[in-house]
């Protein structure tokens, strides 16, 4: 039905490309993509220029028939269903000649090259391609070889793909303007070689060495050294790479005035005044609300920066007294585009509860909280409770149980019942678990637990809790985001003890049990 609904709201005779592209977007964003709905775009009565079918359930006969006779300028397969490859779409774009010499932008993103013969070569048919991305796909030398003779290419994504050796860019560096190589796991050259090529890429704006925090190449320490590189770079991302620090970024960039945007989130740079991000030079990095909203929207896809980013805005947003609808969405998309990744779930239904707490909701689009609201609903469904878990990961499903399922409402209900001498023991443990998460997560529990009310102070004082805080606060081997937060429960608990006196011992009351 509501394929149809979309329908009606369009008229067909004449119809411009808009209202075809409209129909076709609502129908993706539906999940309704597939052999039967594609139908509607196989005759003249709609024009297509730009087509996004990401996560679409079609074959590859549907989708030569739905949209290889339009004259397509853009198309988006990311992530379609394992029954249409690489050399279908391809094969589909080139029995058309006008698409062929027209075609500008393709993405191919999660998808696999071809199931009878992966080392069957395809780009050259599409001579007008002028940006290819074709990442988490098994993209070899060869492949990259062939992709880099397309007469018109000027920008590559080829992140996390099977490439062992990029020298094959050095056919197309007189035309290359946008490379992203984010993590590379394949590499197998050495630091002096990657820049050897990289040196001869002049006319590169944007260049993406980023990585996920797995290797500790020296590559994005070397390349900042360099002073002949990269003249006309305007973006550079580093993210997750090791040995970079403030002074090498900031070195780089006054050498390179027009540089508009550098990456540094899960490094130790970005915490200088010069790369605040909140000038002219925009930064995605973890040093401030500013720097971590622009991770989340440029890395939206890519899960483990999306995490990373969470991370650090769970610790910025515990103490919030200002609603921010636009940080708010940016979790949603973080939460909608990773919805099987536990850690992000985890981080984003964390920092959903810091964004909406106290009166913090009230100041939410009413929309926006109902997407919340059914992301969290997801996210019950796709991690279930078990119940043979390992410690480890028993504490892990502790704090998703606070976090993830006990909502606003439900948990301003449970304060009374969680604040007793076994709670925060169990909350002691998490707060000592060598996973950082867990860690992190069950301090700002507590944190939250003290947030509403002076009585909650006194009963997490007369249950021991002080002395577990200045433990955490003291031990050399805490987090430094965990003991940040130890830290401002420790002011809360302070400032309460001035006004309110120390309480007295209290008498042993029935816990309340959770279930």
């Amino acid at each position: 039905m509501q394929s149809v609904v979309l329908l009606v709201q369009f008229s067909f005779s004449g119809a411009k490309v808009t209202s075809a592209s409209e129909i076709r977007k609502g129908i993706t964003e539906l999940g309704l993509l597939n052999d039967g709905t594609v139908g509607i775009f196989r005759g003249n009565q709609m024009r297509l220029k730009r087509a996004c079918i990401r996560k679409a359930k079609i074959s590859a006969v549907a989708f030569r028939k739905a949209f290889c006779h339009h004259k397509l300028v853009e198309l988006d397969a990311t992530g379609v269903n394992a029954d249409i490859t690489i050399t279908d779409i391809i094969s589909g774009l080139g029995s058309n000649k006008w698409i062929q010499q027209n075609l500008q932008c393709l993405v191919l993103n999660s998808l696999t090259l071809s199931l009878e013969d992966p080392y069957e070569r395809c780009f050259s048919q599409l001579s007008g391609l002028r940006a290819l991305s074709i990442t988490n796909v098994l993209f070899y030398n060869e492949d990259l070889a062939e992709v880099a003779s397309l007469p018109r290419l000027e920008s590559l994504d080829i992140s996390n793909t099977s490439i062992t050796d990029i020298t094959a860019l050095l056919a197309c560096k007189d035309r290359l303007k946008s490379l992203t190589m984010h993590h590379l796991k394949c590499l197998k050259m050495t630091t002096t070689q990657i820049l050897d090529v990289v040196r001869e890429l002049r006319l590169l704006n944007h260049l993406d060495i980023s990585d996920d925090k797995q290797f500790t190449s020296d590559i994005a320490l070397r390349l900042l050294e360099q002073k002949d590189i990269l003249p006309n770079l305007v973006s550079l991302d580093v993210s997750g790479r090791k040995h970079v620090t403030d002074k090498a970024v900031e070195a780089f960039i006054q050498q390179r005035p027009s540089m508009q945007f550098v990456g540094l989130l899960a490094t130790d740079a970005g915490y200088s005044e010069f790369l605040t991000g909140e000038g002219y030079l925009k930064v995605s990095g973890e040093a401030n609300e500013t720097q971590i909203a622009e991770a989340l929207k440029r890395y939206s896809e890519r899960a483990f920066f999306v995490r990373e980013a969470l991370f650090h805005l769970f610790s910025l947003t515990h103490v919030m007294e200002k609603t921010k609808p636009e940080i708010l969405k940016l979790v949603v998309t973080g939460m909608r585009n990773h919805p099987m990744n536990l850690p992000v779930q985890l981080a984003a239904s964390a920092c959903v509860f810091n964004l909406t707490k106290q009166d913090l909701a009230a100041g939410m689009p009413v929309r926006l909280l109902a997407d919340v609201t059914h992301l969290l609903l997801k996210a019950m469904e796709h991690f279930p409770n078990h119940q043979q878990l390992s410690t480890e990961q028993t504490a892990q499903l502790g704090a998703e149980l606070f976090i993830v399922r006990n909502n606003i409402a439900e948990v301003q209900e449970l304060h009374s019942e969680l604040m007793w001498k076994d709670f925060i023991d169990h909350i002691s443990s998490l707060l000592h678990s060598v996973e950082v998460e867990v860690s992190y997560f069950a301090a700002g529990i507590i944190a939250h637990l003290i947030s509403r009310a002076s009585r909650y102070c006194s009963m997490l004082i007369e249950e021991g809790g002080l002395q577990h805080l200045y433990n955490i606060k003291e031990h050399e081997q805490t987090d430094p985001h965990v003991q940040q937060i130890a830290v401002a429960i420790l002011d809360s608990l302070e400032k309460h003890i001035v006004r309110h006196g120390r309480p007295p011992p209290c008498k042993k009351q029935p816990q309340a049990r959770l279930n």
